[in-house]
């Protein structure tokens, strides 16, 4: 055991006593702020009447051009019903508000994007469909989050058939994206393919449900993986589930070669990798289970605020590489270094969805910034402070949108790279003026 971790518990603590002084004071993180130049009140006459007729005129014969005349292009909606929030369950659509504000902020700051919080007070899965295709008006993109599950797979499902705008779900395709691109590097150093690994899943909702369908698109052998959700051991005869969620029945059917009964320690045995995203810890995955795992074991223990295992007590099992969901420790898989980026590429090019091919690409361009910052077992993902993450992602995801035949605008590599640089920098040192300027006012703790 380290001797700071009491100080690594203590700072894990912090942010939550500063996010109950610093939310009252600045009462919320994003405002709507002009775009256009106010050079005086003649100018009105141009952006609202009489002269805002000719735009509308334009978009009505078009309606295609309303990408040319607003900013709907770079708006996104980030949705929720507060059924799944972070680890504190259903909370409702006020409670989840400062989560979407954050996403909102971090949409704007690190994409460029123009995200807006939208907490709607129903839990009917089918009207969160219908707002969200009601939307589709005034949106180029929706952001669905912290909805619960099973109905958060028909939902993404759905819209991404049905919307002619991007739906994405960053619970499921964020995370799944982010941990893929972990994977990827992990597996570099350890010397194994995807497509040879044993995988123990531990935890069977949305997220980890999703990380299984890109990992197995990307490669992974499906009958190598074994799920374990809450009652066990996934497999073909779990008569408890066949009447439950589709998605979990697909797994029981398609994984789990061997047809493997038990509970999480049967799953890890043997596992060259572990991805756990389950019960809060530290007690939910123990040593001796890692122990039982192949020489040169991976895992990743993601679950918050506390994962599964301590990182340094699977190292001291043998576990090689080791990942989790916080910040405070090596190799955090945090969605915030995927998203931003896949939504600004996505919108760059007016991609009409958002496809498995270009989640994993996205995966791949954020490996390949992490090795060529030099990988190593405590570097396999790069962290969010790094510029080049958000244009890179940008283009990777748009470049892909493009050649998949998705996207209305047919843009080269650099064009998209200086395309998402210029508006990413505009987003960063827009905050910087106003933060400068006073017109963002300093907190100074009392």
């Amino acid at each position: 055991m380290p001797d700071n971790v009491e100080k690594l518990l203590a700072k894990a603590a912090k942010p939550s006593e500063d996010a109950m002084n610093m939310h009252p004071f600045y009462k919320g993180k994003i405002q709507v702020m002009p775009k256009c130049p106010v050079r005086s009140f003649d100018d009105f006459a141009i952006w609202y009447s009489p002269g805002v007729a000719a735009p509308c005129k334009a978009i009505a014969a078009n309606p295609e051009t309303v990408m040319e005349h607003t900013n709907k292009g770079n708006l996104v909606a980030v949705v929720s019903d507060g059924t799944r929030v972070l680890g504190l369950g259903d909370i409702g659509a006020e409670a989840a508000m400062p989560v979407m504000e954050g996403k909102a902020l971090l949409f704007k700051y690190l994409g460029g994007v123009d995200a807006f919080p939208i907490c709607l007070k129903t839990k009917d899965p089918d009207e969160l469909i219908r707002v969200c295709r009601m939307l589709e008006g005034t949106f180029g993109g929706i952001n669905l989050e912290d909805i619960a599950q099973p109905k958060c797979f028909r939902i993404l499902d759905t819209l991404r058939k049905e919307a002619e705008i991007p739906v994405w779900h960053d619970d499921q395709q964020g995370t799944a994206a982010v941990t893929l691109a972990g994977l990827i590097n992990a597996l570099k150093i350890v010397d194994k393919k995807l497509r040879d690994v044993k995988i123990a899943m531990i935890g069977a909702g949305a997220a980890n449900i999703a990380i299984s369908r890109l990992l197995f698109h990307a490669g992974v052998n499906p009958e190598n993986a074994i799920m374990v959700d809450i009652n066990g051991i996934l497999h073909k005869d779990r008569e408890d589930l066949i009447n439950e969620c589709e998605e979990k029945r697909k797994i029981c059917l398609t994984t789990n070669r061997d047809n493997v009964r038990g509970g999480i320690p049967e799953a890890m045995k043997g596992a060259d990798v572990v991805i756990a995203l389950s019960k809060p810890g530290p007690d939910t995955i123990e040593k001796e289970w890692i122990r039982t795992m192949a020489p040169k074991a991976v895992v990743f223990t993601c679950a918050n605020p506390v994962p599964e295992i301590w990182p340094w007590e699977a190292k001291e099992a043998g576990a090689a590489i080791v990942a989790t969901g916080r910040s405070d420790f090596p190799n955090q898989v945090n969605n915030s270094i995927g998203f931003p980026g896949i939504f600004r590429g996505t919108l760059d090019v007016m991609a009409s969805t958002i496809t498995d091919e270009m989640c994993i690409a996205a995966a791949e361009a954020l490996a390949e910034i992490a090795e060529a910052k030099g990988m190593h077992e405590d570097h396999i993902l790069p962290s969010m402070d790094e510029w080049e993450i958000y244009p890179g992602v940008a283009v990777a995801t748009g470049m892909k949108a493009v050649e998949q035949g998705v996207a209305k605008l047919k843009l080269s590599k650099d064009q998209l790279f200086e395309k998402s640089s210029a508006i990413i920098n505009n987003a960063r040192e827009s905050a910087k003026l106003l933060m400068e300027s006073g017109l963002i006012p300093p907190y100074e703790e009392k």
